[in-house]
């Protein structure tokens, strides 16, 4: 099948690879013709795990191509997917300038029927929105579709090539019966592919995003309230998390989600509620608790250091939002970084994938390491604001004799409270109590 996948951010480069990995030929289209050049040059614009593979593969088989002319992708496409951005408006709604723009012009240059597809994740009523926009000049049948994107960053590849599930909302026969053929090799295990009205798979997209958020939520606030009680949220989290009803995903405690889409998709659901004169008064603490969650520690280190942190050196391990990703988007990191600068602090940081993105926010506000080990030397404490593996086994002497003081603020409950206390650590951590030695 020809498919056309309009822009090549992390949704449209994932999918775009991902279907021409099954046999499709795939044209990838963008308005940044820097980005073009380099995909066409073989490499690759985002840090994604299992992707590079694919797409050497089938870019050297002549299956993956890229373009910044829209008429020149669209050509002979029998399913052209919009994976743009929509990116959070002042009042928290979803910004669909991008999307209308490209359907807009879909409808001057369609020549054959085509189904269109909202990949990205869209407010409930866009597909009415883009059908209108299309229709204004089209000149050939064409259909509307929503199908929203439930790709984890880190382990995109595995989810976009052994979904969960597939939602496609649409009420045609006739691109049914595409959509079908087109995810039929991502779904022979038996995996569904779900149909339903439009407006019900772009609310589905918004609806599984904030109830993640939510539990993710939860645990936290748990974990607030152990500390307080004396209860250790680690125990907790296993004593609810067998239970089949719960699940085990979704309830380790820490620092708060960041990232490109729960953030996002939270507020533009609480937006969409507002819209509609309802009063969603789960996610508005959802967003709330979240926002004090990602600082939490700056008063537990403030009152190591006696109320003063200025001329102090805070060690950073981690900036990414999550591991095995590049995205510092709403990534706690960048929150803490501005807290410890505020409160006088030096901030010596260190990922191994996100350090450039965060050069281009940051600045030379901090010291980049360049190891994890360099980011400790002569620091006067470590917070650990991500959950790489390799933060999880570390050569602790190591950090002793790099650290001024044996302490560890770890937003991320990687250690053992029994180990930290044998290795003579100070360490706090989420929802379980302090170590001091």
């Amino acid at each position: 099948m020809k498919i056309a996948v309009v822009g090549t951010g992390y949704v449209g480069l994932v999918s775009g690879t991902c279907f021409s990995e099954t046999g499709n030929t795939v044209t990838c289209v963008d308005i940044d013709p820097k980005k073009v050049e380099s995909l066409k040059k073989g490499k690759l614009t985002i840090y994604e795990p299992g992707l590079e593979v694919l797409f050497e593969r089938n870019t050297k088989a002549g299956r993956l191509n890229f373009t910044t002319s829209l008429e020149e992708g669209i050509e002979g496409a029998q399913v052209i997917f919009l994976a743009l951005p929509t990116p959070p408006g002042e009042d928290g709604s979803a910004d669909l300038k991008y999307i209308l723009g490209v359907a807009d012009d879909l409808g001057k240059i369609l020549k054959d029927y085509a189904v269109i597809v909202d990949k990205s994740t869209v407010p409930v009523g866009t597909a009415e929105k883009v059908t209108a926009a299309i229709a204004k000049n089209a000149k050939v049948d064409f259909d509307v579709v929503s199908n929203p994107e439930f790709l984890r960053e880190g382990v995109a590849v595995d989810d976009f090539m052994k979904p969960d599930r597939v939602v496609v909302g649409t009420q045609s026969q006739r691109a049914m019966k595409i959509m079908e053929k087109l995810y039929a090799p991502l779904v022979r295990q038996g995996n569904p592919v779900i149909f339903m009205d439009e407006r019900s798979a772009e609310m589905t997209k918004y609806a599984a995003n904030s109830f993640l958020a939510m539990k993710i939520t939860f645990m936290n606030e748990i974990a607030n309230l152990c500390e307080r009680a004396g209860a250790d949220v680690d125990n907790v989290r296993r004593g609810i998390g067998t239970d089949s009803r719960i699940g085990k995903r979704f309830l380790f405690p820490g620092i708060g989600y960041g990232g490109s889409c729960f953030p996002k998709d939270v507020q533009a659901l609480g937006k969409t509620a507002s819209e509609f004169d309802y009063d969603f008064k789960i996610l508005k603490s959802v967003m709330k608790v979240n926002d004090k969650q990602k600082t939490k520690m700056m008063p537990q280190i403030k009152e190591y250091f006696d109320g003063d942190l200025k001329g102090k050196t805070i060690a950073l391990w981690g900036l990414a939002f999550k591991p095995h990703t590049d995205d510092i988007r709403e990534a706690p990191a960048l929150y803490n970084i501005k807290s410890l600068r505020r409160a006088g602090a030096k901030v010596v940081v260190f990922d191994p994938e996100a350090m450039d993105n965060v050069k281009g926010v940051v600045g030379r506000k901090v010291k980049y390491a360049k190891s994890m080990y360099e980011a400790l030397e002569g620091a006067d404490a470590l917070m650990i604001m991500t959950e790489w593996p390799a933060f999880r086994t570390p050569d602790f002497d190591k950090i002793k004799s790099s650290l001024k003081n044996n302490v560890i603020f770890d937003g991320r409950n990687l250690y053992a409270l029994d180990e930290m206390e044998e290795k003579g650590f100070t360490y706090y951590s989420i929802g379980r109590k302090a170590i001091k030695a």
